[in-house]
Order: structure tokens, then C-alpha cells, then sequence
């Protein structure tokens, strides 16, 4: 039985700042790895960024980088998304995923078996 949780959303003027935070039940950061991804109203399902459960490596999407961190904290067992310098097209519902685990992880929707319920971001004056 695997479940994820997604926290940390909320309306957020633009620049400011979130961090995001996934709690996974039932399974280990260590043999998973979890990726980040985002839909706006009318647009399709994208990833954004994602942490390998066996290296620790990580991957973003061009859109992302240089403003979004990807980390995990395997005691907590905890994934979490620090975005900076937030701009009114993040606006979306951001869910996080897990996938059995590869060496290097993808931000592929179709790779990934479980989905959190997802947690709104809003960038707005």
C-alpha cells in the first residue's frame, strides 16, 4: 500500500518562494526514486524534477533550472522541492510520484507507478 503526500503549495507573489514537501508511505527513498511534476489547467501533465532513490542524482526540467532544488531527507523520509524566484506560469497543481528505482531517474509521466493527490501553487500580485 503506497501513498503520497504533498504539502507546501500555496498563493505566492511573483519572486517569492515555496518549498514543497512529499511524505511517502510504504516504500523507501532508498529503492525509489521521485519525481516532480506539475499541470496547469488545460495543459498536459509535465515533469519537472526528480531524485534517484539509488544515487541520490538528480534530474530538472529546462524550464526549472537554476530556480528549483530537488532533495530528500531519507530519516525523515521526506522529498522535498525548494522553488525560488516564482513566476505567474508555475501556477499549477504540483504532484509528486514514485518509480522502483533506477540509477538515473526521468521526469517521464508514463514511468512512474504512484501519485500523490497534488498541491496547489498559485503566483499572483
Amino acid at each position: 500500500q503506497v501513498q503520497l503526500v504533498e504539502s507546501g503549495g500555496g498563493l505566492v507573489q511573483p519572486g517569492g518562494s515555496l518549498r514543497l514537501s512529499c511524505a511517502p508511505s510504504g516504500i523507501s527513498l532508498d529503492t525509489y526514486s521521485i519525481g516532480w511534476f506539475r499541470q496547469a489547467p488545460g495543459k498536459e501533465r509535465e515533469g519537472v524534477s526528480c531524485i534517484s532513490g539509488t544515487s541520490g542524482r538528480t534530474t530538472y526540467a529546462n524550464s526549472v533550472k537554476g530556480r528549483f532544488t530537488i532533495s530528500r531527507d531519507t530519516v525523515k523520509n521526506t522529498v522535498y522541492l525548494q522553488i525560488n524566484n516564482l513566476k505567474p506560469e508555475d501556477t499549477a497543481v504540483y504532484y509528486c510520484a514514485a518509480e522502483k528505482t533506477h540509477y538515473y531517474c526521468s521526469v517521464y509521466v508514463e514511468e512512474y507507478d504512484y501519485w500523490g493527490q497534488g498541491t496547489q501553487v498559485t503566483v499572483s500580485s
